[in-house]
């Protein structure tokens, strides 16, 4: 048994590491995309997690695969393409830290994930099942996950998933809104950003926006706010946590470690222990979850940033 199975993109972020002598920008080859960050968050904490995706017959699979390896996420269900190389992301940084990408990816290896690749006994073996948008926005993969998180929910997994937006990856946003509400239809956790809430229901306010995500049939709505902190829906339960203030660097990532630090906390937990969870109890593992993201936006990179659970609790 794992505690987490995670699936979609695993590919390479090329972010930003200061300038040549001439003044071009130098880039730093980072391990990346959001399911894998997860699983690697969860993994540093202290969870078992492994990972189903597909990377490229190239040095950058390789070294993604190392790096999962490295941080202890499991790669059996990592499968090669022969024909297509790794995923490239291009990271932009503002002199806040906010970042935006650019994707080589029409194809990339990891969009060709078809049901051959998924190890059905895998999917049985998972407490937590995690997902993101990014995977469906082409096919097959977009079949593929779909099917997935359906399968591993027919089987008693908990569903997780962020309907992390990434706007160069659609045709349109009409259609990125078809398929990333499919995502919602079977979460019983969604994390999203409060840009992505407003996108996807129309509000800016939490309360108004969890409570339209939560419809959809998710048990737990998490909103994160950046600096802000976070801000947590259980049914009727709400509550807003603030951030944990550090220097950043970085916010590359942040929002997967978030999400693989509370699912630390929720370890263990079946829907109905977590359906019972209080509103202090939700507050402190929010808490937790901020610290953690925090942490990882006061370094560059994503999994490179990501720390370790004595760095978030010595950061109390």
């Amino acid at each position: 048994m794992f505690d987490l199975v995670a699936i979609g993109e695993l590919l390479i972020d090329f972010t930003p590491c200061g300038l040549t002598d001439e003044g071009a920008q130098r880039y730093a080859q980072n391990p990346g995309g959001a399911p894998a960050n997860v699983a690697v968050a969860a993994s540093r904490l202290g969870l078992s997690s492994s990972f189903i995706g597909r990377v490229g017959k190239d040095s950058f699979g390789s070294f993604l695969r190392d790096t999962l390896i490295h941080n202890g996420v499991g790669t059996a269900s990592l499968a090669v393409d022969d024909a297509i190389p790794t995923t490239l992301a291009i990271v932009s940084v503002t002199p806040q830290g906010e970042r935006s990408f650019t994707f080589y990816r029409k194809p990339g290896a990891d969009i060709r994930l078809t049901w051959a690749d998924v190890d059905e006994n895998l999917l049985q073996q998972g407490h937590f099942m995690h997902f993101g948008s990014v995977a469906l926005a082409g096919e097959p993969s977009r079949s593929t996950v779909l099917r997935a998180a359906q399968y591993a929910r027919d089987h008693g997994a908990i569903i997780c998933y962020d309907p992390n937006y990434r706007p160069p990856l659609w045709d349109s946003e009409a259609e990125a809104l078809q398929y990333m509400t499919e995502g919602l239809k079977l979460a019983d956790i969604i994390k999203v950003s409060d840009e992505e809430m407003l996108l996807l229901t129309g509000e800016q306010d939490c309360e108004s926006g969890s409570r339209a995500l939560a419809q959809y049939g998710a048990d737990l709505v998490l909103v994160t706010l950046g600096e802000k902190g976070a801000f947590f829906r259980l049914g009727e339960c709400c509550g807003s946590v603030p951030g944990y203030k550090v220097a950043v660097a970085d916010t590359n990532g942040a929002g997967d470690t978030f999400l693989g630090a509370m699912l630390y906390c929720l370890r263990g937990m079946d829907r109905q222990a977590i359906r019972s969870l209080t509103a202090e109890q939700l507050a402190g593992f929010v808490a937790f979850a901020t610290r953690a993201a925090s942490l990882t936006t006061s370094r560059p990179g994503a999994i490179p940033a990501m720390p370790t659970l004595d760095e978030v609790l010595a950061a109390r």
